[in-house]
């Protein structure tokens, strides 16, 4: 299978891959700087340098989190849950 081996493969060079996403992740906050009209912001903050690329990361990370504590409050399961009856 052709995903298998692109998972493997991405696996294997880990290092390459953050660092490929580190410099896409500086490469729009760049081009936010000099491609975004930031004359119609709606607030102070929408002005500053990479404002949005920061918040998306940020509300993608408490996604994760929130995510991650509503399952263990109950939401997950053990493994061998169904064979405990």
């Amino acid at each position: 299978m052709i995903i298998i081996a692109l998972i493997e493969f991405l696996k294997k060079h880990l290092r390459l891959v953050i660092w490929i996403c580190a410099i896409l992740l500086a490469l729009l906050v760049v081009g936010d700087f000099f491609l975004v009209d930031k004359e119609h912001a709606h607030t102070k903050p929408e002005h500053w340098l990479g404002f949005w690329s920061g918040f998306g990361f940020i509300a993608c990370l408490l996604i994760i989190f929130v995510s991650k504590w509503y399952g263990h409050l109950g939401i997950m399961k053990r493994e061998d849950y169904y064979g405990d009856e």
